[in-house]
């Protein structure tokens, strides 16, 4: 039987954010634990500061942490066979959970295997539960998303099991009161910057600029555009336009306002607001009593990964940003989004079960039921993708020189399929990918959280019916055309972008 006092989970990361986020829940388990974190090799793993800053503040040291090739002497196999542990955490991007997991399963008596994600996840979309159907749990962070994410898995026939946990940055905190708020704080504004939103030159430099304004207005405090990663630096998602490089072709720019990088938590140590499109850092604030700006500037949609904000009260303009007029959180909004109490955490609790079950019988294989087309072919150029030069392997290179191709054609006939669909339906999309406000009503309308679907997130193991649609050469089949987690639209996916859900942090 397993031994009741000490249980191993191995922590398996690649990007920077995937990293900070198992290394951070890993933290919140208790002592009896061992803990080990390794990073897989691939383009995305962070440098050795992105590394320290990604640890601040968990139970690891940066020297411990070991970074491993997926193959090979030295690599993942080898460092499952001398850990041996009980359960592994795959805080990998999503399309790299889906080749990880497989060589895990197949090991005689495999490990319990969980997977995740780093930040918001609402609206679930399918995607995001197909690349982890081959995992025995996925770790989610509020009510709401686990709500979200039993609706698609049922309709995707995909039976497993949902935990929810405390955002491990959240742990312990809980949203602080507008009493809590009156607190001296530091006096820094701080801008939580992200890779994907917006993604236009354009808008990035518009929000520069009213950044600028606010510092020009405020001498007396820094405004700080807080990245994730200097420049050459591989983070989770690619940046096209960064912000570092914009300051510096500010005309006349306020010597207060300063770009930095570090870990966040520090950052909000220091600060007095909080202004973000969409980053989880807003969570964080709120907990803190800081208040904070969600600019909506660019349009509250799924590409702007802030519907999920929707009804928090945070919502406001470039100008409200100018002006400073920054905001708390609505009392009701936080229950359901992220500020559960603690009690209603049961990820360990149902890892646990997943240890206990394995020492009666062998864990069954779980078998990969979407995205089979292409066979031997397909499953190298996924490895390929994620992996990209740290990929030696024969059939990688030739799936890669086949793929890569093809895949261009299909992009450029969904993109002409998109203009076809869009016309016929009265017109083009709006500039810039930016949903209407009669579209983002109708997709709220659509969500499956305001479907009805009821609040219940203690028993989250799903009996579901057969497969209820399929995912075929990357396209949603015809029956879930139309569903609130089909984001084909606007969406990219190269290989530096992913992590599932089409998250950033």
């Amino acid at each position: 039987m397993t031994d009741a006092v000490e249980r191993r989970l191995l922590v398996v990361g690649d990007a920077d954010s995937y990293v900070k986020w198992g290394a951070a829940l890993a933290s919140t388990l208790p002592e009896p634990w061992r803990v080990r974190l390794v990073v897989v090799a691939s383009p995305v793993q962070p440098s050795a500061r992105q590394l320290a800053h990604a640890l601040d503040g968990t139970r690891f040291a940066p020297d411990e942490v070991r970074t491993v090739p997926l193959d090979g002497r030295g690599g993942l196999d080898d460092e499952v066979d001398a850990f041996d542990p009980h359960a592994v955490l795959l805080a990998l991007r999503g399309p790299f959970v889906r080749v990880v997991a497989p060589r895990l399963l197949r090991r005689p008596d495999r490990p319990a295997l969980l997977s995740g994600f780093p930040g918001l996840t609402v609206p679930a979309v399918p995607k995001a539960v197909v690349y982890r159907e081959q995992t025995d749990l996925v770790v989610l962070h509020s009510r709401r998303e686990v709500r979200e994410f039993r609706a698609i898995a049922a309709e995707l026939g995909v039976d497993r099991m949902f935990g929810l946990a405390t955002l491990p940055f959240l742990a312990g905190r809980g949203a602080a009161t507008t009493t809590d708020a009156a607190a001296p704080r530091g006096t820094d504004v701080v801008f939580a910057a992200q890779a994907k939103v917006p993604a236009e030159r354009e808008d990035r430099a518009l929000l520069l600029a009213a950044l600028a304004e606010l510092a020009r207005r405020r001498p007396e405090a820094r405004v700080v555009v807080k990245v994730r990663a200097r420049s050459g630096e591989a983070q989770t998602h690619a940046e096209a336009h960064d912000y570092a490089d914009l300051a510096a072709e500010l005309a006349d720019p306020p010597a207060n306002l300063v770009v930095e990088d570090g870990p966040m938590a520090g950052h909000l140590a220091r600060a007095s607001a909080l202004v973000t499109v969409s980053s989880t850092a807003a969570l964080e604030a709120v907990a803190l009593g800081i208040p904070v700006l969600l600019v909506d500037d660019f349009g509250v949609s799924s590409a702007m990964i802030n519907t999920v904000f929707e009804d928090a009260g945070l919502f406001g303009s470039t100008l409200d940003l100018v002006e400073g007029r920054f905001r708390h959180a609505e009392p009701g909004w936080l229950a359901d989004n992220y500020f559960h109490a603690a009690d209603a955490d049961d990820w360990a609790a149902r890892m646990g079960a997943l240890v206990e079950a394995r020492e009666i019988v062998p864990l069954p294989m779980l078998e990969r039921r979407h995205n089979l087309a292409g066979g031997a072919l397909r499953t190298a150029f996924e490895r390929r993708r994620m992996l990209g030069g740290f990929d030696r392997t024969a059939s990688g290179a030739i799936a890669w020189g086949v793929g890569v191709p093809v895949r261009a054609v299909v992009r450029r006939v969904r993109r002409l399929r998109r203009r076809l669909v869009g016309a016929a339906r009265g017109g083009l999309p709006a500039p810039g990918g930016l949903a209407s406000d009669g579209a983002a009503a109708t997709a709220a309308a659509r969500s499956v959280d305001r479907g009805g679907v009821q609040v219940d997130v203690r028993e989250v193991r799903l009996g579901v019916a057969p497969d209820a649609g399929l995912l075929v050469g990357g396209e949603l089949a015809a029956d879930l055309a139309g569903h609130p987690g089909d984001e084909r639209a606007g969406r990219h996916d190269g290989a530096l972008e992913h992590h599932g859900a089409g998250r950033d942090e």
